[in-house]
């Protein structure tokens, strides 16, 4: 599952910037961009610590996953704060791209109700 919200991160932030680029003002697809980038990137290095902290032969402190977190929460937190202070993004295109991994999760969660609960008939 986590692979398919991985992929489909990716591929939801590129409908987004085609679909930004093509009907929207520059400033609502590049915070549309952004958003996604600065999401998709975040879930990504979430991914990638929990994966490594939960090694049966590596356990990691709960401290340092912790850390990690609040220290990329922090720099996310810059980021959009001067994308939008400085009039780089539209703010509703911002937060429609910071949506991507939402989106993700929820697409994945249809999917596996969909294999769970209507399973074809063998």
């Amino acid at each position: 599952m986590l692979t398919f919200v991985t992929r489909s991160n990716w591929v939801l932030l590129a409908a987004i910037t085609l679909l930004g680029l093509l009907a929207a003002s520059p400033a609502f697809a590049r915070g549309m961009v952004f958003g996604g980038l600065i999401v998709t990137i975040n879930f990504h290095l979430l991914a990638k610590t929990l994966i490594k902290a939960l090694r049966p032969r590596q356990l990691i402190s709960p401290n340092v996953v912790l850390a990690k977190y609040y220290i990329r929460f922090t720099i996310s937190g810059v980021i959009i704060f001067l994308l939008i202070s400085q009039q780089v993004v539209n703010p509703i295109g911002l937060f429609i791209g910071l949506s991507v991994v939402v989106a993700s999760i929820t697409l994945a969660t249809a999917v596996e109700f969909k294999k769970l609960y209507f399973k074809e008939a063998v």
